[in-house]
């Protein structure tokens, strides 16, 4: 019985050559078609994002101003980040975004949105002095950006990231000024952020860390511009 069924079919397949081939033909087609696919979806960019040993550090001041009563505050970021490719394709950095839950209370829609979620800083600030620290000797260490031009140092900006390169810099980042609950929640003397970073291809890498919130005083040790940048844009825009 079981030699019968096999020279069936034998028989079979020798008179549908043709629709055997084609089937051949279809399932090697979708096999080459997924394995593309898949191939495809493999090759593509990964960052790995830390903050290394320098000025990595948040700073909520009183900024001497008042709206509607209440005292208004200036709220900044100084971020010192290693950005390192561990994917399978080269991509560049295309924007960084800085998140913050902020230190609100009071159980509500603003405390759903911004207590559990992410109020987000989307645009890096400009500012006017390089990052530094003292280091004796009347020599100091410049730290260079990540993405805008030191004035101290000639450090080239390179966002490009190759698989298996990093690149590493600072990161600036200052809120307009705000009144309120608009400042980070401080949690244990840390603040707990979030770093996000889409490439040129659209895709987004991100990383919570917590930093340490610094007085006015101290942050100015690592840059006198620090928590300028939009008084200084004010004071130029009424002169």
């Amino acid at each position: 019985m079981s030699n019968f069924n096999i020279l069936n079919l034998f028989k079979l397949l020798n008179e549908n050559q043709g629709v055997v081939s084609l089937a051949i033909f279809l399932v090697t087609l979708l096999f080459g078609w997924f394995s593309g696919i898949f191939g495809a979806l493999r090759k593509r960019p990964k960052f790995k994002i830390d903050i290394i040993d320098g000025p990595s550090f948040c700073c909520t001041f009183n900024n001497g101003n008042e709206f509607n009563g209440h005292d208004t505050h200036i709220t900044a970021f100084a971020l010192y980040l290693n950005i390192a490719n561990i994917g399978s394709a080269p991509s560049s950095i295309h924007r960084i975004y800085i998140g913050y839950h902020h230190d609100i209370d009071r159980i509500g829609i603003d405390w759903l949105k911004y207590k559990i979620f992410w109020f987000w800083l989307e645009k890096e600030t400009v500012i006017s002095e390089d990052f530094r620290v003292d280091i004796g000797n009347n020599n100091i260490k410049v730290f260079p950006f990540l993405t805008q031009k030191n004035n101290l140092s000639p450090v080239k900006i390179d966002k490009f990231l190759e698989v298996g390169k990093s690149t590493n810099g600072i990161v600036y980042f200052e809120q307009e000024e705000s009144w309120g609950t608009y400042f980070p929640f401080l949690n244990h003397g840390k603040v707990e952020i979030k770093v996000k970073i889409s490439d040129v291809f659209g895709n987004y890498h991100s990383r919570k860390f917590k930093i340490d919130l610094l007085t006015l005083d101290d942050a100015k040790k690592f840059n006198p511009a620090f928590g300028n940048t939009y008084t200084e844009i004010s004071r130029n825009r009424s002169t």
